[in-house]
C-alpha cells in the first residue's frame, strides 16, 4: 500500500529541459510520496525518458530536485545514486559477456553496508525473479528479452535504492512478461519502496499505480490518482485503446 499522503520522497518543481532550440520540457512538477508508485504517461516525444534523465542528473534542466528532504538540484549523478536513487534505463544496460550473478554483484559496488548485506540482497532479489537463480551463471547475453530485464531491474535493487525510476519496462515484451515486470514492481511498492515508473502501456502502467501523470509536448496536462485517470474518459480515449498492447 502507498504511504499517506504528504510524505513526500520526491519533489520536483518547475522543470524544463532544452535540446539546442527544442524545449523537451516546460515546468513539470511532480511528486513520489514514501512507498508508493507513481506513473508518466504519455505518446512518444512527450518528454517521459527526458524528465528521468533531469531527476538522475544526466541531464541538464532548470528546476529543482528535492529528494528525502535534501536539495539535490545541483548534485551530479554519483550524489543522486548515492542519495538512494536508481535508474534503470529502457536500454537495460547489461554486461553481456559476464554472468547473470556478476551482473548483480556490480549493481551493489558502492554499497558499504558489508558483504551480508549484499548476500541478503542478492538473495531478495533472487526471491522476486526464480529465474533468475536458475540462470545465474549464464551470460547475461544468452537471456531472452524479459529475464533481461528482470537482470537489469535486479542490478538496480542491488544498490538498495529508496526511489527506483523505470524507463519502459514493457518495451520489446510479450504481454505476459510485461505483466510480471509491473507485479515485481508493484511487490517493491508494497514492501516499502518508492517507485516512479514511465510506461508506454498506459493502462497496464494506471493498473498498479497509485498517482499518475500525462506528459503532453513536455508539459503536464494532467495528474491524479491513477484509478481515477484509468477511467478519465479523456486518457481512455487517447491512450487506452491505442496503448493497451
Amino acid at each position: 500500500m502507498s504511504a499517506a499522503p504528504g510524505q513526500a520522497l520526491l519533489q520536483v518543481g518547475g522543470m524544463s529541459v532544452s535540446y539546442g532550440k527544442v524545449q523537451a520540457l516546460r515546468d513539470v512538477s511532480l511528486r513520489v510520496d514514501r512507498g508508493s508508485m507513481v506513473t508518466v504517461i504519455g505518446p512518444n516525444g512527450a518528454g517521459k525518458t527526458t524528465l528521468l534523465g533531469a531527476v538522475m542528473g544526466l541531464l541538464r534542466g532548470s528546476g529543482q530536485v528535492l529528494f528525502d528532504g535534501r536539495d539535490l538540484s545541483r548534485a551530479d549523478t554519483q550524489r543522486r545514486v548515492e542519495a538512494g536513487i536508481g535508474l534503470v534505463t529502457e536500454r537495460r544496460d547489461l554486461f553481456g559477456s559476464m554472468s547473470v550473478h556478476d551482473n548483480l554483484l556490480l549493481g551493489a559496488f558502492r554499497r558499504r553496508d558489508g558483504r551480508a548485506a549484499r548476500e541478503r540482497e542478492l538473495e531478495r532479489v533472487y526471491g522476486l525473479f526464480p529465474r533468475l537463480k536458475e540462470r545465474r551463471a549464464q551470460q547475461a547475453q544468452t537471456l531472452s528479452g524479459g529475464e533481461r530485464q528482470m537482470l537489469a531491474l535486479g542490478r538496480a535493487l542491488m544498490g538498495a535504492p529508496s526511489l527506483l525510476m523505470l524507463d519502459e519496462p514493457s518495451l520489446g515484451l510479450a504481454p505476459r512478461i510485461v505483466r510480471e515486470v509491473l507485479h515485481a514492481a508493484a511487490q517493491l511498492r508494497d514492501a516499502g519502496m518508492s517507485v516512479l515508473l514511465i510506461e508506454q502501456n498506459a493502462r497496464a502502467a494506471l493498473q498498479v499505480a497509485d498517482h499518475a501523470y500525462v506528459l503532453e509536448l513536455g508539459e503536464v496536462s494532467m495528474h491524479g490518482p491513477a484509478q481515477r485517470l484509468l477511467h478519465d474518459p479523456k486518457v481512455e480515449a487517447t491512450y487506452l485503446g491505442m496503448l493497451q498492447e
